[in-house]
């Protein structure tokens, strides 16, 4: 039998008050007593931050009356972002539907009429926009990688809400009557602006979706030569 480097404590034998359970039964009682009355009839602290509360520290926050406020980073329900006349910026690309890991985003596309009545049929030009945008918020992760995968600047999440519960799961659909909401958004490089011609336009302007099409900042590598 091969030997161990410590030694094994040896258990020691129950004592009768171990054994019955009834004083550390009481202990456990009287700890459970002594916060029930106090949350009952102390004033509570309402306070939303856990650790900044004095008094009564009940933890549990009284939702809807009190609210704990979300952090700046927070996620919030997704919108689909309109532009000045009011449709969506989308231009049903697919690409937030094919990055998203929960598959919970559904795309069908359209096209906008090429020319109005009376309008030059040259200068029409293809331009696709979303007939069907479905979000299934139950299945949706929350990871934000549609809000940076979107190359038109269409889809934020930056509601500071979450999604409101629904009785039944067809609830929990968002479609564009109810994703197009907000403020709208217009960029100076959006295609629909047409220039009158190719110059390069005076504006200097970066949306701010490219700023993950950046390339790297190249790394001063130090070389080190072998002394004999």
């Amino acid at each position: 039998m091969a030997k161990v480097g410590y030694k094994v404590p040896e258990s020691q034998p129950e004592t009768l008050r171990e054994k019955i359970f009834l004083p550390e039964l009481m202990r456990g009682l009287a700890v459970t007593t002594k916060h029930f009355f106090a949350n009952l009839f102390k004033n509570r602290d309402t306070n939303p931050e856990i650790l900044e509360r004095r008094g009564n520290l009940m933890s549990t926050v009284s939702y809807p009356d009190e609210k704990k406020p979300y952090p700046v980073g927070y996620r919030g329900l997704h919108r689909l972002v309109p532009r000045d006349d009011g449709r969506p910026r989308c231009v049903a690309c697919y690409m937030c539907a094919t990055v998203c890991p929960a598959q919970c985003i559904y795309i069908e596309a359209g096209e906008y009429p090429t020319a109005p009545e009376g309008a030059d049929p040259e200068s029409a030009v293809i331009e696709k926009f979303p007939v069907k945008f479905i979000i299934d918020e139950l299945r949706c992760v929350v990871c934000g990688l549609c809000v940076e995968a979107c190359p038109k600047d269409a889809i934020r999440m930056d509601t500071g809400t979450h999604a409101p519960p629904a009785y039944e799961r067809p609830g929990f659909l968002w479609g564009i009557d109810r994703l197009l909401t907000g403020p709208s958004v217009s960029h100076p490089s959006d295609p629909w602006n047409k220039r009158h011609d190719s110059a390069q336009p005076s504006h200097v302007h970066k949306e701010a979706h490219e700023r993950i099409a950046h390339a790297p900042a190249p790394i001063e590598i130090t070389r080190f030569e072998k002394k004999d």
